[in-house]
């Protein structure tokens, strides 16, 4: 039984941080060429990114006894999901003709889920600190 609701954020945030290397973000064609899907295995950034987003979150969901690294390290995985999605939508420029697919909701999905994780929390950290104070 999960104990915590930000446990579960961060678990679903990891998740679809791995999906990403293997389901498409963007399909394409370059000029003549038939379409191909970009994922993030495509650039090496991209895949950096995106598998040090993924193990971020999984390694949070473990400091729970340590919520100040837990909100700084959420703090960290969320600004590198913004600057992951930023370096895809850079990469899609290289493509002539294309669109977004589907099953880039997942990569939307990861910075969204790390600030309903960080909300849970901060709410925990201030609910600590207002216990701390009535002893």
């Amino acid at each position: 039984m999960v104990q915590r609701i930000q446990s579960l954020w961060l678990l679903f945030a990891g998740i679809c941080g791995f999906t990403t290397l293997k389901l498409p973000f963007y399909i394409g064609s370059k000029g003549n060429t038939p379409a191909e899907d970009f994922t993030a295995v495509s650039s090496t950034y991209l895949m950096i990114l995106a598998v040090a987003v993924a193990v971020v979150a999984l390694i949070d969901i473990f400091l729970y006894k340590n919520r100040g690294l837990q909100l700084k390290l959420g703090l960290a995985g969320f600004a590198g999901s913004i600057l992951y999605l930023g370096l895809a939508f850079s990469k899609t420029k290289q493509y002539d003709t294309g669109g977004i697919a589907l099953t880039s909701v997942f990569s939307f999905a990861i910075p969204v889920f790390y600030l309903l994780a960080i909300r849970g929390i901060y709410k925990d950290e201030k609910l600590v600190k207002s216990a701390d104070r009535l002893r």
